[in-house]
């Protein structure tokens, strides 16, 4: 079965759509909670890599962080273009450096 994968804008209307069908929180006020649990999603995600599970398990995880991800931002801003911030931000990226976000990484040893 092949299944066609959603913008972003689709995505985020599919989650909207299943958090007021459960009666999740659905207010401004449930923003804190809704960043939380991605943080929490995000924390189960790495465990479950570093105990070797399965990595269907892991992207089950990784998807969990972005339903709360993009929750948050139907709630922060419905009018926001998901798919064009994204493509703006990907441009962003793009012109950066290669070696950007070295001051992360442990120093290598010279050859």
């Amino acid at each position: 079965m092949a299944i066609l994968v959603p913008s972003l804008e689709e995505a985020r209307r599919k989650v909207g759509e299943l958090v007021v069908a459960k009666g999740f929180g659905n207010t401004p006020e449930d923003i804190p909670n809704k960043l939380l649990f991605a943080f929490i999603e995000l924390g189960e995600a790495g465990d479950s890599w570093k105990k070797g599970r399965p990595k269907e398990e892991t992207i089950e995880e990784l998807i969990d962080v972005i339903f709360y991800v993009l929750d948050a931002s139907r709630l922060i801003s419905p009018e926001a273009d998901l798919d064009e911030a994204f493509e703006r931000k990907l441009a962003k990226n793009m012109t950066r450096p290669h070696r950007y976000g070295e001051g992360f990484r442990a120093p290598q040893a010279e050859s």
